[in-house]
């Protein structure tokens, strides 16, 4: 089983990137918070990421992770019954890992419910099996990366579509988000973006 990859990123994209070890080319599946962190990694230099390998009877998926923390929310999260890893992948996208922990310790399943593909029932089963196995994490996690200031429309857009949102929504809610929260950074514009379409 992979535990970690170390090579250089020779595509990447929000969901995945294709990562070379060896002259070998992994395809991971990565959330939002590696992808920034990738995209912000010296080019030509070897990145490394923590890995989780999913096994079916007819595919073998792996999981790419910046930090070991995240890799560990991960595989908590694939723990709660009615979550599999690409919605654990799609939860670690919309919520920053630090923000996540602190939502299931208040409880606050309005949060977690503004995640796509994440219902009551499911930020309920979250909550309460996930609540006390979470804590532990939580003075380890580090801040939320940011991507670059260029192109930041593009990633948002990215960022939403890859949250499982039509393209032609994302794009409405990045063009409105943008005009009432000019200066913001990435982290606060798609929160406010997550908003507003969780109210269409």
């Amino acid at each position: 089983m992979i535990g970690s990859l170390r090579g250089l990123p020779a595509a990447l994209a929000p969901e995945r990137v294709l990562l070379d070890v060896g002259g070998v080319g992994y395809a991971v599946q990565i959330p939002l918070s590696t992808f920034f962190e990738l995209e912000r990694a010296p080019a030509g230099e070897p990145v490394r990421l923590f890995v989780h390998t999913h096994v079916r009877e007819d595919q073998i998926t792996l999981f790419g992770f910046w930090t070991e923390q995240e890799l560990a929310i991960f595989e908590r999260l694939i723990g709660v019954s009615g979550i599999g890893p690409r919605l654990a992948q799609v939860v670690l996208s919309g919520i920053p890992p630090a923000e996540l922990v602190a939502a299931l310790a208040a409880g606050d399943v309005r949060r977690l419910t503004t995640i796509p593909g994440v219902g009551r029932k499911t930020a309920e089963r979250m909550i309460v099996e996930l609540r006390d196995r979470m804590r532990e994490l939580a003075l380890t996690l580090p801040a939320p990366a940011t991507p670059p200031a260029a192109g930041l429309d593009d990633d948002l857009l990215a960022a939403l579509v890859h949250l499982g949102y039509k393209e032609s929504a994302a794009q409405r809610a990045v063009t409105e988000t943008r005009k009432e929260l000019p200066e913001a950074p990435f982290p606060d514009l798609l929160r406010a973006a997550l908003k507003r379409l969780a109210r269409l």
